[in-house]
């Protein structure tokens, strides 16, 4: 299976992008890391294309375009965290992640409800996940299957309420989507549910 594995960032950086780069690459075979915008720019071969703590604007004209006709043509996408912060400007980016980051209190404990169990990226998790990551709220809800909610009693500065979408995935746009909002801390990508989270999803947009 060929991933591309896109982490270029032209505003905050995470510190764990590293670390996903690792897990990424024992996850699957075939991963190629970059953050060149023209590795976006001839995508025929690749089984999936993952954003990576993407952030910012990111990608050539010439990307947005090959990487929208790469998903209309059947291509998995795959956003993790602040994906979700890049390409502000480009409508048809907004439609294929579902939504965009709003704002986020400190890095602390939450938990997680499972809302979906039936999808293979969730399935292996408890219904109450506790946790620690950065928690996003959004300017809006997807349109799309929700996955994760985050009860937001477990955590302080929330702001999106009892519905509180943080992983989802859809197929409106003639390939699969998969976003989630969770790996922030460089610790995320060595804890085996999370990993696991990744692995399933990986396979879901590649339809490996």
């Amino acid at each position: 299976m060929t991933v591309l594995v896109f982490s270029r960032t032209t505003g905050y950086r995470h510190d764990s992008i590293a670390a996903g780069i690792e897990a990424f690459r024992q996850l699957s075979d075939g991963v190629v890391a970059t953050e060149d915008p023209r590795a976006l720019e001839d995508l025929a071969g690749a089984d999936a294309v993952v954003f990576l703590n993407t952030n910012g604007e990111v990608l050539t004209g010439a990307g947005r375009a090959a990487l929208e006709a790469y998903v209309r043509g059947g291509g998995g996408f795959l956003g993790v965290h602040s994906a979700a912060a890049t390409e502000y400007g480009w409508p048809f980016y907004g439609d294929l992640l579902g939504a965009r980051f709003d704002k986020h209190p400190a890095v602390q404990p939450a938990t997680i409800e499972v809302s979906d169990p039936d999808h293979p990226s969730t399935a292996h998790l408890p219904a109450a996940w506790p946790r620690v990551d950065e928690w996003y709220d959004f300017r809006s809800r997807p349109d799309a299957r929700v996955l994760l909610r985050l009860d937001e009693s477990t955590y302080s500065g929330g702001g999106m309420g009892a519905d509180h979408p943080l992983a989802w995935c859809h197929e409106r746009l003639g390939g699969r989507s998969f976003y989630t909002a969770l790996g922030h801390t460089t610790e995320s990508y060595a804890e085996p549910a999370f990993r696991d989270h990744l692995a399933h999803a990986l396979r879901w947009v590649s339809r490996a």
